[in-house]
């Protein structure tokens, strides 16, 4: 009688399973570096020691068919801001995820641009846009908070405004609506910057508050 097969193929599929990059092997599988995900923020510094904030926004996966499979290859959207009217985009793309996030931080602290905040929020009312993206940015009184979505509060936050009113009317594009915010942000002007570009003084006006009722006593029988 013919003997019984060894186990060869189980043990070739074994070998498959284990073999470099794959579940059990040495390749650059699922234990690669850990990543942020998106709305983590990372504290770092920046060369004069100063202390700079960075968020995730959005991570991409794209895929390219070649032959013997398909490629990978991610993009994240990174907002880095000193939370004192200093912010910046940047966009990062890798073939692993961490060095796409590593490449938009870099490039997001690169392009940071100061913006207008007057007492923790915006001076006046701004609508902005940007591709398909509509953003509508209002101020807030003092203990509002920040009113907005993960994409927008990201930006603002990271801008040092604490409170503030918005409204997304357009496109839900991660990229378009920060691009969008950050454009009205650097469209904001201080009143005393309008009027001295045309050549006027300021003088900041007095609210004027009622005056308090007088007490009333209360005489018990």
């Amino acid at each position: 009688m013919p003997e019984a097969p060894s186990g060869g193929a189980g043990g070739g599929r074994g070998a498959g399973r284990g073999g470099q990059g794959g579940r059990g092997g040495n390749g650059p599988g699922r234990g690669g570096p850990r990543r942020r995900p998106p709305g983590e923020s990372d504290v770092s510094r920046d060369a004069s020691g100063q202390e700079l904030v960075e968020k995730v926004v959005f991570i991409n996966r794209s895929a390219k068919v070649v032959k013997g499979g398909r490629r990978f290859s991610f993009s994240a959207l990174v907002v880095a801001g000193d939370k004192k009217g200093r912010v910046g985009i940047g966009l990062g793309k890798a073939v692993e995820v961490s060095e796409a996030i590593k490449k938009g931080g870099e490039l997001a602290k690169r392009n940071m641009l100061p913006v207008v905040v007057s007492n923790g929020t915006i001076p006046h009312e701004i609508f902005c846009s940007f591709d398909g993206a509509k953003i509508i940015l209002r101020p807030a009184s003092p203990g509002t908070g920040i009113i907005a979505g993960k994409k927008v509060r990201a930006i603002l936050e990271s801008a040092g405004i604490k409170d503030v009113l918005t409204k997304s009317l357009g496109s839900k594009n991660a990229a378009n609506v920060v691009k969008a915010t950050l454009n009205g942000l650097l469209k904001l002007r201080l009143p005393e910057d309008i009027y001295a570009a045309r050549g006027l003084k300021y003088t900041p006006r007095k609210i004027e508050t009622a005056p308090e009722a007088p007490a009333v006593a209360t005489v018990v029988a």
